[in-house]
């Protein structure tokens, strides 16, 4: 027993210097990048391409999407859904306010969903709306007396916007001013049948969600009900990870679509700490002569998920696959496209956090027009990328290989 106590003690002193070695790194990175601008980056205008009996039309420019969201919302005449994770108080945090305020005065049914923990920061005057707005704000912690039931503690990472079941929008945009010009970042707009399918993905949330301690204010209101429909797009698939229900369809799909993959498997994340099976597909891809590439952050907003997403380039490049790393901006984006012919667009990062975690939505596409525009939207990031080869990799300095090792154990939490 005593040699059973030590041991805790040794492994408990060892992830606490773990996490204050980690949290030391971010208030460093936090200060040296005060007052610094993002460069300029290349992006490619919005483009529309027919899927089925819609449309989905790509985003790579904030500025460009929220001009496009706000107009659905400006022109709604029934009902406007709007989640997302981060909403700042800023100029375009105000712009999205006043027109779900604006649209709720006019009649039309607003409900708002929005992260509390993400929002720490932001004021409590912006947080309040007028009460023709239905606002849940999924708390911080959201547990209550179950406190080792794990399918409690997800944040909602989502991204939503639904309007007259006419338009949906999700992908990687948050809401805010910087957002809007200084980040790399991919969202989606459909239109069709599958509009129907990312309502009821809000709608879900919202009666899983819908207690009285969560609304804002502290009132019990109706579900939200969405009518079914026998009108289904083939092409088009919304997979949701839910984990009060524990489902995380979103990593079986991309591995399915790398197990499938025979010509290229371009992936663009900002956060990418993989799982060994994932790690494996993605191997076992470019080991059948698959072009595997992987655009991410040379420098991302989270200093220490960059240390740990290092500890499997090694395994990837000794693959064959190519890593590249996008300068002088975030890129925010979570896409992918295979063989000409799949691409997914969505909110989860290729992370423990994301695929097991969080509530996370992805949209699915099975169409060559936009498998083409996907591949576009890669090779303009890529321009703006420098590749990391194999003997840049084993020339890194004692420090990084000390830093990667010492935190390589968080890659299991993150």
């Amino acid at each position: 027993m005593k040699l059973l106590r030590i041991v805790r003690r040794t492994l408990l002193a060892v992830l606490g210097l773990q996490l204050a070695f980690a949290i030391g790194l971010t208030l460093v990175d936090s200060y040296r990048r005060r007052g610094k601008k993002p460069k300029p980056f290349p992006t490619r205008p919005a483009k529309t391409v027919p899927v089925g009996t819609g449309t989905v039309t790509t985003y790579t420019f904030g500025q460009d999407l929220y001009e496009d969201m706000l107009a659905a919302i400006e022109g709604a005449s029934k009902q406007v859904l709007l989640e997302t994770y981060i909403w700042k108080g800023d100029e375009i945090g105000e712009r999205f306010k006043r027109a779900v305020s604006d649209a709720a005065a006019r009649g039309v049914d607003v409900h708002v969903i929005y992260d509390s923990f993400a929002n720490l920061v932001v004021s409590p005057r912006f947080k309040r709306f007028p009460a023709g707005v239905k606002v849940l704000a999924y708390p911080v912690y959201a547990a209550g007396w179950r406190f080792f039931d794990l399918r409690r503690y997800g944040r909602d990472h989502r991204k939503i916007l639904v309007v007259d079941d006419e338009v949906a929008f999700a992908g990687g945009y948050n809401i805010g001013s910087p957002y809007a010009t200084e980040w790399r970042d991919t969202h989606c707009r459909i239109t069709g049948p599958a509009v129907l399918d990312v309502k009821r993905a809000f709608a879900d949330f919202w009666n899983l969600n819908r207690t009285k301690r969560f609304q804002m204010p502290r009132r019990r209101v109706q579900p939200l009900l969405t009518q079914t429909t026998t009108t289904w797009e083939p092409q088009i698939r919304v997979h949701r990870n839910v984990p009060r229900l524990w489902m995380f369809p979103i990593r079986t799909m991309y591995i399915e679509a790398i197990n499938k993959a025979e010509r290229n498997v371009w992936l663009t994340h900002a956060y990418f700490i993989p799982d060994e099976n994932f790690i494996e597909a993605l191997t076992s891809a470019a080991a059948r002569g698959v072009d595997v590439r992987i655009v991410l952050p040379a420098k991302s907003n989270h200093i220490v998920a960059d240390w740990i997403s290092r500890g499997y380039f090694t395994v990837m490049l000794e693959a064959g696959i190519r890593i590249f790393r996008f300068h002088d901006a975030m890129v925010h984006a979570k896409t992918a496209t295979i063989d000409g012919s799949w691409s997914t667009i969505g909110t989860a990062n290729v992370d423990r956090l994301s695929m097991t975690g969080n509530y996370e939505i992805n949209i699915e596409v099975i169409d060559n027009g936009l498998a083409a525009e996907m591949e576009k939207i890669f090779e303009t990031d890529q321009s703006n990328c420098s590749e990391l080869h194999m003997d840049e990799w084993r020339m890194r300095d004692i420090y990084r290989r000390f830093t990667e090792m010492f935190l390589n154990p968080l890659r299991h939490v993150l």
